[in-house]
């Protein structure tokens, strides 16, 4: 018997480009992902955050555990730029992981050329419309 639709996380196991962005979502490696994301060693990962959220240390847990693998985050904090708040920039630093907040579209951008260089880049991407 058919247990119905499985809802799963959104991941993608690999390193990609972001081709675009806009309309609520990204697109890369072929496919298209509506709402946000994190661009990780590990792939790249559906993110629960807006341009509503707060920006704490809770909502950035995967990147901590990948830290050992990161020297960059990039925070695409929407169309606005947004402060990351102390308590996160401190815990990235302990963590040896260099943020830079900047707005989603400039973040999409340093990423993708970030990447071409094979340099250990993180982004954490909020979807803007």
């Amino acid at each position: 018997m058919s247990k119905g639709i499985q809802i799963r996380d959104a991941h993608f196991p690999g390193r990609a480009p972001i081709d675009a962005y806009g309309d609520g979502g990204f697109r890369f490696a072929d496919m298209s992902h509506i709402g946000s994301l994190l661009c990780l060693p590990s792939g790249i990962h559906g993110w629960h955050a807006t341009s509503d959220s707060e920006l704490d240390v809770a909502l950035f847990e995967r990147v901590f555990d990948e830290a050992n693998d990161i020297e960059v985050l990039l925070v695409g904090t929407g169309v606005d730029l947004r402060r990351l708040p102390q308590v996160l920039k401190i815990r990235l630093r302990d963590a040896k992981i260099i943020s830079d907040p900047m707005n989603t579209g400039a973040a999409v951008r340093t990423y993708n050329v970030m990447l071409a260089e094979q340099r250990a880049v993180a982004a954490a991407l909020i979807a803007v419309e």
